[in-house]
């Protein structure tokens, strides 16, 4: 059953990237081990539109867009953190877009929803997801940690 999603950036400046993410943004995060850090997303929706493609092959693609309450301020608040902002806020109705270059030139949207939105309801989760698997970081420490203790053991005696 699925349980989450992981999404990826790619970056040429990965760890300018993640300063962004954990400084600007202020996402939570755990380091998984020599400072790859992997961010807590806010809650996230998944829309699926029909693709604009007149061809019978797939359609490939996919956009991703921070969602907040008040695009202005968040605009704003970005712009005053020295983010450059890409796109002007432009209103399509249904909601407000702009977008912000991320450090190594990606670009995500930022979206201000006018619709009725799903961020309040959850997917079930499986049995397994539930139980709380260590970080890579915690299980290299506790590996790492064995030995400790047999050697503080033979001291003692």
């Amino acid at each position: 059953m699925i349980n989450g999603m992981h999404a990826l950036f790619y970056s040429r400046k990965a760890a300018a990237a993640r300063a962004f993410l954990r400084d600007v943004l202020g996402l939570p995060f755990v380091d998984s081990g020599g400072g790859w850090l992997i961010f807590a997303a806010p809650p996230v929706e998944l829309g699926v539109h029909p693709s604009h493609s007149e061809k019978d092959e797939p359609p490939a693609g996919y956009e991703l867009y921070f969602m907040c309450t008040d695009i202005e301020e968040t605009v704003a608040d970005l712009l005053a953190k020295g983010i450059e902002i890409t796109k002007p806020i432009k209103n399509q109705g249904y909601g407000v877009f702009s977008a912000m270059r991320l450090p190594g030139g990606a670009e995500i949207g930022i979206y201000e929803p006018r619709h009725p939105t799903a961020l309040e309801l959850r997917a079930p989760r499986a049995k397994a997801a539930r139980r709380r698997l260590p970080t890579r970081a915690a299980r290299t420490a506790k590996k790492s940690a064995k030995p400790k203790r047999a050697a503080a053991k033979k001291k003692r005696h």
